[in-house]
């Protein structure tokens, strides 16, 4: 799967624009990417862990390797208040 992603700085993706629909169209795979997220915020907080983020924006599908310091109900927010949308994200591992 990550042939088709682009690989980002996390610096990067305060640029981006990120469109209103979600990515995923399942529910099981939505609720899979809320305990991702809240595993993520624990492995960050926890232990300081990076884990990569595979997302998209208005223009392609792209991944960044980061720290998870704090979620939204709307947003994941990574160091320096860079925060990438909940529904334009595939999954993070």
């Amino acid at each position: 799967m990550t042939e088709e992603f682009k690989i980002i700085e996390k610096e990067d993706i305060a640029s981006l624009k990120f469109p209103t629909t979600d990515v995923l169209d399942d529910d099981n795979e939505i609720k899979t990417r809320i305990s991702d997220i809240n595993r993520a915020l624990s492995l960050g907080n926890l232990e300081h862990s990076k884990i990569k983020i595979f997302f998209e924006d208005n223009e392609s599908k792209k991944i960044v390797d980061t720290t998870v310091w704090a979620v939204t109900d709307k947003n994941v927010i990574l160091k320096q208040g860079v925060m990438i949308p909940i529904h334009r994200i595939y999954k993070l591992f």
